[in-house]
């Protein structure tokens, strides 16, 4: 019987290990892969932040699970991970439901041999009073468009002639990537739909706060990368707070732990990350506080040689520090990688790798305006990048993440197309 081998999770680690076996295991027939996603269409989750402020159109970057998967050699299922039976093997996927709360697949099951999981992550709150009923998540493409829609409600009202939605009010909580590139992006749809014509709201009448409760904003990378994006968003005119814990979310804004009140009408929460809830404790299977599955180097679990796991739903340890490989997209292409040939040596009864994680640095786009970062290297150190440079490396990490799903000359022609490539022509959604 052909090796069974089933990845669950369709985000940028998900989809490149099951493109990569599926060229290789999948085409000589050595095993039977089969990728499983909740949703029928990708979209790199870094992208979303543009989604949310109306730059991309997400219909021209997604990409079909189904289509993929004819072109590589491996199987799709359309479904959601419910449950685990570890001792039969076997998956359990809950009925799919259309918009209208028809059943369109009903709930069943996947046989495996080798499972992977690679479900990626959802925003924390933390138990955060009001922030699930008043905040917006950008965890989706649904989320993200929701989030859009809502802008984009505020600047039609306004242009209808209601006076009282002639100001909007943007309140961010989290200083991290997702929120300072919200933020920039943000500023550059509000020049954007001014000069589409929604211009009863002016650019200077978008008020955007930043709230992070730690001491600066990217509060994970150096600090002489935060200390420029923060001086960067001031002249862009939006408000940084730092070293300012959200306590509660109304439905008319946010309250600070010292008592301070932001008022806004759309609230954003991008601080904090967790593990999907089903994955606590699954079938027994060792997992952290955030719900993460514990791992050893090798990315199996703790207690079952048969299940892997990465990605931001998994926490591995990195050698020679009591700390986690951090949920970073860099990391899970890095163990996508390693799990391609690891799976691999597992059918010829091989020893298994282990991940080690290597740091190649961060980049920080701030729309148009600017992008900051740093490049880490064994040759070169650390270096800084700013402006069209660091711009320029922003837009080659999406690039490299499509060629590991459409190979080099299929991406070089999609660049073609595209012109000069994403970000340097203004693109504004409007519906």
């Amino acid at each position: 019987m052909t090796h069974r081998i089933v990845i669950v999770g369709g985000g940028a680690g998900g989809l490149e290990l099951a493109t990569r076996l599926g060229k290789s295991l999948g085409k000589r027939k050595q095993a039977e892969i089969t990728l499983v996603d909740a949703n029928l269409t990708h979209i790199w989750k870094p992208l979303l932040h543009e989604v949310a402020a109306g730059s991309l159109n997400s219909s021209e970057d997604e990409l079909n699970y189904v289509a993929q998967a004819k072109w590589n050699h491996f199987n799709f299922q359309m479904g959601r991970m419910s449950g685990l039976d570890r001792e039969s093997k076997l998956i359990q996927l809950a009925a799919t439901l259309d918009d209208e709360g028809r059943e369109l697949l009903p709930a069943r099951t996947i046989g495996y041999d080798t499972l992977v999981i690679a479900v990626g992550s959802n925003t924390n709150d933390f138990g955060t009073l009001g922030a699930a009923q008043h905040c917006l998540f950008l965890d989706s493409r649904k989320q993200a468009e929701r989030f859009h829609q809502q802008l984009l409600n505020h600047y039609l009202r306004a242009h209808a002639g209601d006076v009282a939605s002639e100001q909007i009010s943007v309140a961010i909580v989290g200083a991290g990537a997702t929120g300072v590139e919200l933020a920039a992006e943000l500023h550059n749809a509000a020049h954007e739909l001014a000069a589409y014509g929604l211009d009863k709201i002016q650019p200077k009448d978008m008020h955007i706060t930043i709230i992070e409760a730690g001491p600066r904003v990217l509060p994970a990378l150096p600090e002489r990368i935060s200390v420029p994006v923060h001086k960067t968003l001031e002249k862009l005119g939006v408000t940084v707070m730092t070293n300012a814990a959200v306590s509660e979310v109304t439905e008319d804004g946010l309250k600070t732990a010292s008592g301070e009140v932001i008022q806004a009408s759309l609230k954003v929460w991008a601080a904090g990350i967790r593990a999907p809830g089903f994955l606590k404790d699954i079938d027994g299977l060792e997992t952290n506080r955030i719900n993460q599955l514990v791992v050893r180097p090798t990315l199996q679990t703790t207690l079952d040689d048969n299940i892997f796991a990465f990605g931001d739903c998994a926490a591995c340890p990195q050698p020679g520090s009591d700390r986690n490989v951090p949920p970073r997209a860099q990391a899970a292409h890095q163990q996508a990688s390693l799990l391609a040939k690891s799976l691999k040596a597992r059918l010829e009864n091989k020893a298994l790798p282990t991940y080690e994680y290597k740091d190649y640095g961060s980049l920080v786009s701030l729309s148009r305006f600017s992008a900051v970062g740093n490049l880490m290297g064994n040759l070169m150190g650390s270096v800084k990048l700013e402006g069209w440079l660091a711009r320029m490396f922003y837009v080659s990490l999406y690039r490299m993440h499509q060629m590991a799903l459409y190979g080099f000359f299929r991406t070089a022609m999609m660049m073609l197309g595209s012109k000069i490539g994403r970000g340097t022509e203004p693109r504004l959604k409007l519906h």
